[in-house]
C-alpha cells in the first residue's frame, strides 16, 4: 500500500477511533481540510457537532480511512477490519507532519522517546531552545498536541515532540532532524504483547532520524541500536570517548559537538543541575545533546540547564518537617522509573502501587530493598510488589491500605490518602525519606498520577504539617 494519502482527504470519510484529545484535535483538523469525520469510542457516547458510534455499530466498509487514537491495539476489531477491507489507517503525527509543509514549511522536528524522564526532557530541551531564542514548543505526549501545534497561528521554528510507544508504533512517514531515546525497561507490555514487541516500537524512531542521542548507561538501547547506521551520540554518566557526551568528576562534559572530539567542552556543573539526582543528570546530558544538534551554543545550555525546573510530581519534595523530607514522584508510573526515585535516597518509606500493565517488580525490589525502610502499599496490583518484597526482604515491615468504604476516585475529600500519609508518618524518623513513587499507573484509585500526586501533598500538608 502506498503512503496514506493524507493530502486527498477532502470529502473522504474518516472513522477517528477515539474520542479523547487526540481524537478531538485530528477531528477538528479533518473537518477543516473537508473531510466527513465520525468517532467510534467505547465510553464516549457523545460530542458536540460529530457523530460516535460504539465500535460494534459501526461498519468500517461505511468510510475510507481510519484515524487511529495511539491507545488502540492492532488486534482490537476495527483495526483488524480495517485492515480486512483495505482502509488507510492513519494517525495524528503523520497527519501533522503531512500539513506541515502547508502550514509551516521552515519547521522542523526534534523527538524523543524512552520508558522514563520523556516529559521532563522534552520540557527542558524546549526550555534550551527558548533560552536561545529559538520559538520552539514542547509537544506530543506531553501539553499541546502535534496536530495543533502544527496548524497554530504562531508559527513555530521547532517541535519537539515527546512520543510513546503507541504513538510510534503506528508512525510511519514522519521525520526528526534528530531524536533521543532515554532508557528502555519493562512497561506496556499489556498493550503491545511482549517486552521485545515495545522496544522494537521504541526502537523505530530511529528509521525517522538523522542523528540519535542514545543513553550510553542503557543496555537495552545500546544493543538494540547497534544496527543503526545514522549518526549515534552517546551519553553516560561516565567518562566520556570521543564522539561522547559523559560526566568528568563534578562536571558535564562534551566531546561530541567539539571541533576535536580529543578535547572536551564543559556543558556544565553537577551542582547546578536541580536535583542533583543520577537520572536527571542524565536527561541534562540528552538535553544538551538533542539541543547541540540544532547548533545552540554550550554557554546558552549551561543557563538554560541552571535555570530549568522540573514540572509537578517529578522527585518534587513537598514538605521538610522534622528532619523528615516528604517527595512527591507520582510520575514514577513503572519500576524502571521508581527504581531510579528510591536509589536517589536512602532511608526510604516508600508508598507503591496501583495498576503494573503487566511489568514485573522483582527487578525493582533486587535493586533497591537494601534503601528501604518501609513499604506501603496501595492498589489493584499491590501484591505483585508484596510477593517480590516477602521473597527478597523478608524482614522489611510492609502495610497495606485500603480505601474508606463507599470510596470514590475524584471526590472531593482526601481521606485515603490522608491514612497513606498517617502510616507513613507514624514509621518515620529523623534522616528518612517518604517516597511516593508507585512504579504503577493511578488510575484504579485515582484520576491521574497528577491526582495521585497532588492528593499526597494536600495530605502532607493536612497530617505533617497542620496547615488548614
Amino acid at each position: 500500500m502506498t503512503s496514506p494519502p493524507y493530502a486527498a482527504l477532502s470529502e473522504k470519510r474518516v472513522l477517528v477511533a477515539g474520542a479523547g484529545i487526540t481524537g478531538l484535535a485530528v477531528a477538528r483538523a479533518l473537518l477543516s481540510r473537508g473531510a466527513e469525520v465520525a468517532f467510534t469510542d467505547e465510553k464516549v457516547n457523545e460530542v458536540e457537532g460529530f457523530s460516535v458510534f460504539a465500535p460494534d455499530q459501526i461498519s468500517i466498509e461505511d468510510f475510507d480511512a481510519l484515524m487511529i487514537s495511539p491507545g488502540w491495539r492492532e488486534d482490537h476489531p476495527i483495526v483488524l477490519a480495517a485492515r480486512q477491507h483495505g482502509k488507510d489507517i492513519l494517525n495524528e503525527i503523520d497527519f501533522a507532519f503531512s500539513l506541515k509543509s502547508e502550514f509551516a514549511p521552515q519547521q522542523k522536528w526534534l523527538a524523543l522517546t524512552g520508558t522514563n524522564g520523556k516529559t521532563t526532557t522534552v520540557e527542558m530541551v524546549a526550555h534550551i531552545l527558548a533560552t536561545a531564542g529559538i520559538n520552539a514548543r514542547a509537544c506530543g505526549n506531553v501539553g499541546t498536541t502535534v496536530i495543533e501545534s502544527v496548524m497554530a497561528s504562531e508559527k513555530f521554528d521547532y517541535l519537539v515532540l515527546e512520543l510513546s510507544s503507541f504513538q510510534l508504533h503506528w508512525l510511519k512517514d514522519a521525520q526528526f532532524i534528530s531524536s533521543a531515546i532515554l532508557n528502555i525497561a519493562d512497561d506496556h507490555v499489556d498493550w503491545h504483547g511482549s517486552f521485545d514487541a515495545y522496544a522494537q516500537d521504541k526502537i523505530s524512531i530511529l528509521d525517522k532520524s538523522i542523528t540519535a542521542i542514545l543513553n550510553g548507561d542503557d543496555g537495552e538501547v545500546v544493543g538494540r541500536t547497534s544496527h543503526w547506521l545514522g549518526r549515534k551520540v552517546f551519553y553516560s554518566l561516565d567518562t566520556p570517548g570521543p564522539g561522547e557526551l559523559g560526566v568528568v568528576e563534578e562536571l558535564l562534559v562534551d566531546r561530541a559537538f567539539v571541533a576535536d572530539v580529543q578535547e572536551a567542552a564543559l556543558i556544565a556543573e553537577l551542582t547546578e543541575i536541580l536535583p542533583t539526582v543520577p537520572h536527571h543528570i542524565s536527561n541534562s546530558l540528552a538535553a544538551a545533546g538533542l539541543a547541540s544538534t540544532v547548533g545552540v551554543s554550550r554557554e546558552v545550555i549551561r543557563e538554560a540547564l541552571k535555570s530549568f525546573k522540573p514540572g509537578k510530581h517529578r522527585i518534587e519534595e513537598v514538605a521538610n518537617h522534622d528532619g523528615v523530607r516528604w517527595i512527591d514522584d507520582s510520575k514514577a508510573t513503572n519500576p524502571h522509573a521508581a527504581a531510579a526515585s528510591i536509589l536517589s535516597n536512602f532511608s526510604v518509606i516508600w508508598i507503591a502501587g496501583g495498576l503494573a500493565k503487566g511489568a514485573a517488580m522483582e527487578p525493582l525490589i533486587d535493586r533497591t530493598w537494601s534503601r528501604l525502610k518501609a513499604a506501603i502499599l496501595i492498589g489493584d496490583d499491590r501484591e505483585l510488589i508484596a510477593s517480590a518484597l516477602r521473597e527478597r526482604a523478608p524482614e522489611l515491615p510492609i502495610h497495606l491500605i485500603d480505601p474508606p468504604i463507599g470510596y470514590q476516585k475524584g471526590s472531593a475529600e482526601n481521606i485515603f490518602m490522608e491514612s497513606i500519609v498517617r502510616c507513613a508518618q507514624s514509621l518515620s524518623k529523623e534522616g528518612d525519606v517518604v517516597l511516593l513513587a508507585p512504579a504503577c499507573a493511578s488510575m484504579d484509585q485515582f484520576i491521574s498520577y497528577s491526582d495521585r500526586g497532588d492528593r499526597f501533598a494536600s495530605a502532607v500538608k493536612e497530617v505533617v504539617i497542620n496547615v488548614h
